[in-house]
C-alpha cells in the first residue's frame, strides 16, 4: 500500500467519523422530518397572515423542509385552535395566533383548551399598539376630553369593534372599566366594518390596531387620534400620546405568537425557536412585519408562556368585572 494511498483512506474515514453523528442523529428523527404546517387562524390577507407569510420563505430555509401556510378561519379562531390540538405533538404543525386565543375559553363554553396548558410556547413574533380614533363629530381632542364627554352622556358613545367578544371589544370594555364610563358597544365583522363605521359617523369611536391605514385617515383628518394603548409610545403611531399617561394601568397590545400542541419534545422547540428568532433578525423580514403595523420581537419560549399566563389572568378579571358570561 503505498503512502499516498494511505493517506486519501485516512482522511475519508476521518470524514465518515465526522459525519456519523450527524447522520445517527437524522436516522433517530431530526427535527424537521417533513414539511411544517404553520396553521393561521384567520382568512388570507389579513394582518396575521401577512405575518405568517413574511417568515414562510426564512423558515423553510432555515428548517430545511418546506413550510406550508394554511389558513383555517371561523368561530373566533376556535377551527384552526381544535385542528392544531388535534395534530401529533411533534412540531411539524403549529399555530400563529393572536392574543384574543386567549379569550374563547373565557367566553365560549365549547372552547376545550386552556391556553395556558394547552400549547406549548414557541415565540413571540410581534405585536403591535391599539389606536383611540373618532369621529370628527366628536368633540374631545384628548383621552380626558373623551373621557368626561363620555360621563356626560353615558351610553350614548357607541364604540365599534370587530366583532362580539373580539378582541377589540375586549379592550373597550377594559378601557371602560379603567375611565368610569358607560359605552355603548356595537360589534361589526371584522376591522375593515368597524373601521369605515367611525368614517361614516355611524359610530362615533374605535380602539383598532395600528395599521398604514388607520395612520392615513388620521392625517387626512377623517379621523382624530387621541392615544395609543401601549405603555410607552410607539414609533408606529409618531407623536401619539399613550392612553396609560391619562388612565393609569391601562395598557395592552395585539401580539401574535407561534405555538405547538402541548407535549411538543423539547427539541423541536428550540429548534423552531432558533429558526423564527433568525428569520425576525433579517432586515426583510422585519420590513415586512413593520408593513402589516407590527413591530417584529421574538425572544424565548419562556417569555411567551409568562406573557400568556399574565394576559390570561388580566382578561380573566376583565370579562368578570363586565359580567360576560360563556355562550
Amino acid at each position: 500500500m503505498n503512502r499516498a494511498f494511505l493517506l486519501a483512506f485516512v482522511k475519508r474515514l476521518a470524514a465518515v467519523l465526522l459525519l456519523a453523528p450527524a447522520i445517527a442523529g437524522h436516522a433517530q428523527g431530526g427535527f424537521p422530518t417533513k414539511p411544517v404546517t404553520l396553521v393561521v387562524p384567520f382568512a388570507a390577507g389579513g394582518t396575521t397572515d401577512f405575518i405568517a407569510r413574511a417568515l414562510q420563505g426564512p423558515l423553510q430555509k432555515l428548517l430545511g423542509q418546506p413550510v406550508i401556510v394554511e389558513n383555517k378561519a371561523g368561530a373566533s379562531g376556535l377551527i384552526a385552535t381544535k385542528h392544531v390540538l388535534a395534530a401529533e405533538p411533534d412540531g411539524h404543525t403549529i399555530m400563529m395566533p393572536n392574543n384574543g386565543f386567549l379569550l374563547s375559553p373565557l367566553v365560549s363554553k365549547g372552547s376545550g383548551y386552556d391556553p395556558v396548558s394547552s400549547f406549548a410556547p414557541i415565540a413571540l413574533v410581534s405585536k403591535q399598539p391599539l389606536m383611540l380614533v373618532v369621529h370628527p363629530s366628536v368633540p374631545a381632542q384628548s383621552v380626558a376630553e373623551l373621557v368626561d364627554y363620555a360621563k356626560a352622556r353615558p351610553m350614548e358613545i357607541e364604540f365599534a369593534s370587530s366583532g362580539p367578544l373580539s378582541i377589540t371589544q375586549m379592550f373597550t370594555e377594559l378601557f371602560a372599566q379603567r375611565a368610569g364610563i358607560e359605552v355603548l358597544h356595537v360589534p361589526y365583522r371584522g376591522q375593515a366594518p368597524s373601521l369605515q363605521a367611525v368614517l361614516s359617523g355611524e359610530a362615533k369611536a374605535l380602539l383598532n390596531v395600528s395599521s398604514s391605514q388607520m395612520s392615513g385617515f388620521v392625517q387626512s383628518g377623517q379621523l382624530r387620534l387621541l392615544g395609543v394603548s401601549s405603555s410607552e409610545p410607539s414609533s408606529l403611531a409618531p407623536g401619539a400620546p399613550t392612553i396609560a399617561s391619562t388612565l393609569p394601568g391601562f395598557a395592552g397590545e395585539v401580539w401574535f405568537g407561534l405555538f405547538a400542541p402541548a407535549g411538543t419534545p423539547a427539541a423541536a422547540v428550540d429548534r423552531l425557536n432558533a429558526a423564527v428568532n433568525e428569520a425576525l433578525d433579517m432586515p426583510e423580514v422585519r420590513e415586512r412585519v413593520l408593513a402589516a403595523g407590527s413591530e417584529a420581537i421574538g425572544g424565548t419560549p419562556e417569555r411567551l408562556l409568562r406573557l400568556v399566563e399574565e394576559e390570561y389572568a388580566n382578561w380573566k378579571q376583565v370579562v368578570r368585572q363586565a359580567n360576560i358570561t360563556p355562550q
